[in-house]
């Protein structure tokens, strides 16, 4: 059985556009956020996300119904949840079986979930039932990071996450995952790790998803790196069905396809200067030594 890679980032990293991308190749099954990693059992996983439905629960819904009927509709949606009510007991390392045998245990599993970073428990989970999967760190900068996020946040009428306390700050999410996410490279094998910047990636993905490859011990041949090109065609690569609409960040399934001109223009700003939503103050000082370290200046 092929072992799976995480995506480990903090949430609005790029993690649904690049691990669509990844999902794409070939030897690889792309899944949706499904958040298994959060409890021992399903049931724990399930309940630990219940307070955001949709963006907690979507991904493991839809991919269900993909792998049972081949489709995403509202009625097969119902009977995956009846299919997680019914299993509630079962392992993480169980899902994962059974999910790895449905779609074929020659395909390496991609799950890109953000959320297995907010506690450091939960990405050591993962390590204990897969001990040699594979971890790619992606890496954003943390103003941009903190203006996707609260842009996001607004577009569903929420208010400035900033606003509510500081413990909700754009900025001391990021630190928080990346913090755990150092941490638990610390005893990860050699090989087993691979950090790179997001921005680097999109602005020249054939170049980096070729290394990507080449860590993985997969085809980097043309042909495969052109099926990367084209995450739109991941059958999670758009709105879901009003039952489990997300399960990826909703921009990136309003617009799935790349524009490979844009993302050759992404551009990094200062770590250094006043943050909008810290009212002009500057990031702190662990937030800039992270940063620095992975990078930017």
């Amino acid at each position: 059985m092929a072992d799976p890679l995480f995506i480990i980032a903090p949430p609005r990293s790029y993690t649904s556009v690049i691990g669509g991308m990844i999902g794409q190749h070939p030897q690889i099954y792309g899944l949706p956020e499904v958040n298994l990693s959060h409890g021992d059992t399903l049931g724990e996983m399930w309940d630990s996300v219940t307070a955001a439905l949709n963006f907690g629960t979507s991904g493991l819904l839809r991919l269900l119904a993909q792998l049972h009927e081949g489709v995403q509709t509202d009625e097969t949606v119902l009977r995956a949840r009846h299919w997680v009510m019914r299993r509630k007991h079962w392992t993480g390392a169980k899902v994962f079986g059974y999910i790895q045998e449905v779609v074929g245990d020659d395909k390496i599993l991609v799950d890109k979930s953000p959320r297995n970073t907010m506690k450091l428990d939960h990405m050591n989970r993962l390590l204990r039932i897969f001990p040699r999967a594979s971890f790619l760190h992606l890496t954003r900068h943390p103003l941009t990071t903190g203006k996707s996020t609260i842009e996001l946040i607004k577009s569903y009428g929420d208010k400035d996450p900033s606003e509510r306390s500081a413990h909700f700050s754009p900025d001391q999410v990021w630190l928080r995952s990346q913090t755990n996410i150092m941490k638990f490279s610390e005893d990860l094998a050699t090989g087993q790790y691979m950090r790179i910047k997001g921005e680097m990636l999109l602005s020249n993905p054939t170049f980096y998803l070729a290394q990507v490859c080449d860590w993985l011990g997969i085809d980097q041949g043309a042909e495969a790196i052109e099926q990367m090109l084209h995450p739109e065609t991941s059958p999670y690569a758009c709105i879901g069905p009003e039952s489990a609409p997300f399960g990826n960040d909703p921009n990136f399934l309003k617009n799935p396809e790349l524009d490979l001109d844009r993302l050759a223009k992404i551009k990094e700003p200062s770590i250094y200067g006043p943050v909008e939503w810290l009212k002009g103050e500057e990031f702190t000082k662990p937030v800039i030594k992270i940063a620095r370290q992975f990078g930017y200046g």
